[in-house]
């Protein structure tokens, strides 16, 4: 009972973090939602861990707008979160990078290829493609930087946190005996 509310617990958070820094401002593309999937899959268990980013983007969308790609967009992240839910089961900082890295560059490689296809910005040529894709890469460095920043900070902080509530446990179970 304790797992299920500490995962429970732990969804609310990932899911209200995500909400309220996607809606205050920031500069464009530089927000956690590939890093709260990346992370919800890794430590939550698979079916909550897919809800996550599908909750947060559903709530923060309906306060910033909806629009014509939330079916990449949203899906996208279930996909990450379920990357992230089998790759990351024994986490380690190599496979933990590689994953927001390539989390990174599939959320613009299809977000963008969408864009290319259904916002009429762009003709339906090669050329058109190229110039979709180029003129999206300064888009694409902020949500690198923001899937690098969040997702080492959601692992990083708690990783400290189960380790002291570790070493205090264990401290007071030594003081027990």
């Amino acid at each position: 009972m304790r797992r299920s509310y500490f995962n429970m617990s732990l969804a609310i958070c990932l899911i209200l973090l995500a909400v309220s820094l996607r809606i205050l401002p920031h500069p464009a593309n530089f927000a956690p939602l590939a890093a709260v999937s990346i992370f919800g899959g890794a430590v939550l268990p698979r079916r909550l861990a897919l809800w996550v980013p599908l909750a947060a983007m559903v709530l923060s969308d309906a306060v910033i707008g909806f629009h014509s790609l939330i079916g990449l967009t949203w899906g996208s992240y279930v996909l990450i979160a379920l990357a992230s839910s089998y790759l990351l089961r024994k986490p380690s900082f190599l496979k933990g990078g590689v994953l927001t890295l390539s989390s990174s560059l599939f959320f613009f490689v299809v977000t963008n290829f969408g864009v290319w296809v259904a916002s009429g910005m762009y003709s339906h040529t090669w050329s058109g493609l190229v110039q979709c894709y180029t003129l999206a890469l300064p888009f694409f460095r902020n949500t690198l930087l923001s899937d690098v920043i969040y997702t080492g900070l959601l692992f990083g902080t708690f990783s400290l946190v189960t380790k002291a509530n570790y070493k205090h446990l264990k401290l007071l179970v030594q003081t027990n005996n």
